[in-house]
């Protein structure tokens, strides 16, 4: 009796995830970041640890618009490259 219905939810939010993949994709900017940092880790087993951190903080803090916002800006200007520096860990959001 529910499976039409389901199915009909998943195919609708499969479509505006993949829509919408283009602009922003379907996780948000601050976990774009997060994983970005990630991204930075000196080993695979320190950056799947990092990941796995960013998931369960993702899952028990919920940004708010403002922090996406804020996020979505860092996304753009932040690299491994430079966040060792002062300069780059203001560019990814890791200091004031």
């Amino acid at each position: 009796m529910f499976a039409a219905p389901m199915r009909r939810l998943l195919i609708t939010a499969a479509l505006l995830c993949s829509t919408l993949s283009g602009l922003a994709g379907c996780k948000g900017a601050c976990r774009e970041l997060s994983e970005k940092l990630c991204d930075c880790s000196t080993n695979s087993v320190e950056k799947e640890l990092c990941l796995q951190r960013a998931a369960q903080e993702e899952s028990r803090v919920e940004p708010t618009e403002e922090d996406e916002a804020v996020c979505e800006q860092l996304v753009e200007s932040c690299n491994c490259r430079e966040v060792e520096t002062e300069a780059g860990k203001r560019a990814c959001g890791l200091s004031r």
